[in-house]
């Protein structure tokens, strides 16, 4: 019997807002120090109320907008009721009754082509804290920096057939959350964790089998082999007794590659959700919400299409650059700069991506100004630096986005001279310490040319017309 695999997705993302949901704490919590950022309120002490943070709001509306979901009117906290160490309050506010948007849709495309994925609800809500377990003293610390971090949960229809769909689902969901600047969406940074709810049935029933849920997974590559792992258990459960399938909890390990039960699943009910009579409703007008609708960007595939009649990109380019709404400003900044698409394609594509990688930063890290790329390309274009110094400048403008580039090169010695007496000299020096590579070219070897051309430039500082320099060069061997 041939079976499908039936997943729903349980995306938290955490909103890229300077405060907490609920307070004035900083909501940058990576790379702090434990319980550096925390206060009364977002430890859960008692007789402090929460004042909900409006951009908060902001972001929850645009997420929706931008993944087709009806934004309702009237939106409201609850309380979810559990025990957990690193919830202070012994409970979570989050949103049950009225989530801010409902019914989305996204479409994804995989090998199998286009499909639509139908997104139950957004709700916002507050962030845990977290446990860090100390092997070596054998005990767990808390850190409550996270606590009441502002996410949302993006809740998925069980749509989702194979690990090839998550993923395209997944980056899709990154892709347009990053686009409207709601969200970093960083699993490594733990600012998007994934629930994965999955069952297995025979093709061509309609009926769902017992599910089970994967909590916190942070990796797409782990979430694509814990898929693998669980649709096989499930299916070897159902056809060949191996294990009776109950609905519970399980935690992945990706070292064992293996999944292990770590409770039974809860249900609503559990949870015991009531509203939260310390936050009032919040209701959006005709005014906050046409706000946020003209505030949302343009889609990535119609900036594509419009990359590719407007500036003439080719299909390829116009699709890289269009991975990162920060690659996306800064070619459009440049472009309007230097007057040629195709020079700051080039360089964005190249000499921006290769100091992305070196730097070990993702395309949405960037900030150099598009304005200043595009006076450094017409400093080369016009001759006054050299493709060498300018990726000095670049370099600098990685370091100090405000950074004027013909003033950095000017400081910095970077700016072509031509001084013809001093390339002269130069030359005069270089053929008289390498009579080898000048018999060599004499005698027809282009390369040693190039070696002599290597030194002189390098000797320059590169501060010279390459097709200067090699007039002089050729002129002067020609007479030795």
């Amino acid at each position: 019997m041939k079976y499908e695999t039936v997943i729903g997705l349980e995306v938290h993302v955490e909103l890229a807002t300077n405060s907490k949901i609920f307070c004035s704490c900083s909501a940058h919590s990576y790379g702090a120090q434990p319980n550096e950022h925390v206060c009364p309120a977002c430890c859960g002490m008692p007789g402090m109320l929460p004042v909900v943070n409006k951009r908060v709001v902001d972001y929850g509306i645009k997420a929706g907008l931008m993944l087709g979901c009806d934004i309702n009117r009237t939106t409201t906290f609850d309380k979810k009721s559990y025990y957990y160490p690193d919830l202070p309050a012994a409970y979570q506010t989050t949103q049950w009754f009225a989530p801010v948007a409902v019914n989305g849709l996204v479409e994804i495309e995989t090998s199998k082509g286009k499909k639509g994925i139908r997104i139950k609800q957004i709700h916002m809500e507050e962030d845990a804290g977290k446990l860090v377990h100390d092997i070596r003293e054998d005990t767990t610390h808390v850190d409550f920096n996270r606590t009441s971090v502002p996410l949302i949960e993006i809740v998925s229809q069980p749509d989702l057939s194979s690990a090839e769909e998550v993923e395209a689902y997944l980056e899709r969901l990154k892709t347009l959350l990053r686009y409207a600047r709601v969200a970093e969406c960083e699993m490594a940074h733990g600012t998007m964790r994934c629930d994965v709810n999955l069952s297995v049935r025979p093709v061509g029933s309609n009926k769902l089998g017992v599910r089970t849920e994967m909590k916190n997974m942070n990796s797409i590559e782990a979430i694509k082999r814990a898929i693998e792992y669980e649709t096989a258990r499930h299916i070897d459960a159902v056809e060949n007794g191996t294990e009776v399938l109950v609905q519970e909890t399980r935690r992945w390990d990706d070292i064992k590659g293996k999944s292990y039960a770590m409770r039974t699943k809860e249900t609503a009910g559990d949870y015991r959700y009531f509203p939260d009579p310390n936050v009032m409703p919040v209701v959006i007008d005709e005014a906050w919400f046409e706000s946020m609708k003209n505030s949302l960007p343009e889609f990535p595939e119609v900036k594509r299409a419009r990359y590719m009649q407007e500036y003439g990109l080719s299909e390829y380019d116009a699709e890289q650059l269009t991975k990162s709404i920060a690659l996306c400003e800064c070619f459009e900044g440049a472009s309007a700069v230097c007057g040629s698409p195709k020079d700051a394609t080039n360089w964005i594509l190249s000499e921006i991506m290769n100091l992305l990688n070196l730097r070990q930063m993702t395309y949405d890290m960037l900030t150099v100004n598009g304005k200043s790329l595009g006076e450094l390309i017409l400093l080369v274009s016009n001759g006054k630096v050299g493709r060498a110094n300018a990726k000095k400048v670049l370099s600098a403008m990685f370091d100090n986005p405000e950074l004027s580039p013909e003033k950095y090169a000017e400081e910095n010695g970077l700016i072509i001279s031509n001084d013809t007496g001093l390339i002269d000299k130069v030359v005069k020096e270089i053929v008289a310490s390498d009579p080898k590579s000048v018999a060599d070219y004499k005698g027809g070897k282009e390369k040693a040319l190039m070696a002599l051309f290597g030194r002189c430039m390098k000797t320059l500082k590169g501060n010279c017309d390459p097709q200067v320099l090699r007039k002089i060069l050729i002129d002067y061997i020609a007479k030795v």
